[in-house]
C-alpha cells in the first residue's frame, strides 16, 4: 500500500523550521580567520618563554624591575592563548 503524502502545511512548517535554525547557528559556525591560530600558538609560547627565561636567568629577564611578578606575566600571556582556544573553529 502506498503511503500518503504529508500535508503541504506541515511541509511548509518544517521549511521554516529547518530555515530558522540553520540561520541562528551561522554566525556561530563560522571559521575563524587565518591570522588566529598563529596568534593563539603564539600567546602560549611567548608566555611559556617568558616563564623559562626567568628561571634560567635567575631573575635576572624578561624585566628585573618586576622580579618575581614575571612568572605571573608569563602565565598571563599564556592564558590569554588558552582562553582563545575556547573560540577556535
Amino acid at each position: 500500500m502506498a503511503r500518503d503524502k504529508a500535508p503541504t502545511k506541515d511541509v511548509a512548517r518544517r521549511s521554516r523550521d529547518v530555515q530558522r535554525s540553520s540561520g541562528d547557528d551561522s554566525s556561530a559556525k563560522t571559521p575563524n580567520p587565518v591570522w588566529f591560530k598563529p596568534v593563539m600558538f603564539g600567546f602560549m609560547i611567548v608566555g611559556l618563554l617568558w616563564i623559562i627565561v626567568f628561571y634560567v636567568s635567575q631573575g635576572v629577564f624578561p624585566v628585573p624591575a618586576l622580579g618575581s611578578w614575571n612568572i605571573l606575566v608569563g602565565f598571563g600571556i599564556a592564558f590569554i592563548g588558552f582562553i582563545m582556544t575556547t573560540r577556535w573553529r
